[in-house]
């Protein structure tokens, strides 16, 4: 769904959503409106797209895609607990809608519960207690491997600030609350292939998409040529050679 939400005041860039390159569209989309408990609905490109119900701030969208996924993806959801049985309900939830439990090398006395979507894309289930995503919602944050650079990239795209800034270890969040994004500084893994996950942003309303496409690139963003062809929208990379784009305003 490419449209533009929010603050027509604002000089910078908007997160509308996270869009996931999937092999089936329509079972992704329905697995995440199951754990979220998000509404789907159609989106006329032909996707789909979940509507927060909460203070997250973005969609999440879902796009066909032909290419399998061959690696661990770059970022993923950390999920909130408040209590050890919500954490329990959680994982059930999930694994009632297609999720399954999988090891990244957490070990058995992890407290988190790493899981898998049903097109393999990781997430976790926290524990309760945890300090640094105890000011936001059921998604605590996006996750992301990534280098200090990016974090600080990301800052300035957003004007999210930066709330954690240790050992080359990063993270933002929206003024307004809501998900952190999170950088875990090096080492980053080799990036391989195009990303199944990707920000969408869009300009400022009273902008136009050529002067922030500029702007990001004078923040170390580049333009990208991933085979889009005659699109309206601008795809490009951040620091780190992660994919977005950036909508028309509208």
């Amino acid at each position: 769904m490419r449209q533009q939400i929010g603050d027509s005041e604002r000089m910078t860039s908007h997160l509308v959503a996270l869009t996931f390159d999937a092999n089936d569209p329509l079972r992704l989309a329905r697995f995440w409106a199951g754990v979220l408990d998000w509404e789907m609905v159609d989106d006329p490109d032909g996707g789909y797209v979940l509507l927060p119900n909460d203070d997250t701030g973005f969609q999440l969208e879902f796009f066909p895609s032909q290419e399998q996924k061959t690696g661990p993806n770059q970022m993923h959801f950390d999920l909130t607990s408040q209590s050890l049985e919500e954490q329990q309900r959680t994982v059930e939830r999930a694994l009632e809608l297609g999720a399954q439990r999988i090891d990244i090398g957490q070990g058995p006395d992890a407290a988190h519960v790493v899981l898998a979507d049903p097109e393999g894309n990781e997430f976790c289930v926290i524990e309760p207690g945890n300090n640094f995503l105890a000011d936001t919602g059921f998604i605590g944050a996006l996750a992301s491997d990534g280098s200090q650079e990016v974090g600080y990239f990301w800052s300035k795209a957003l004007d999210w600030p930066l709330v954690w800034d240790q050992d080359q270890e990063t993270a933002i969040q929206s003024p307004h609350g809501g998900p952190k994004i999170t950088w875990g500084g090096p080492p980053v893994a080799p990036k391989k292939g195009k990303n199944r996950l990707h920000f969408d942003l869009a300009p400022p309303a009273d902008g136009d998409q050529q002067a922030e496409v500029d702007r990001l690139v004078s923040l170390g963003a580049t333009r990208i040529d991933i085979g889009q062809r005659d699109v309206s929208w601008v795809v490009m990379a951040d620091p780190d050679g992660n994919e977005f784009c950036v909508l028309t305003p509208r």
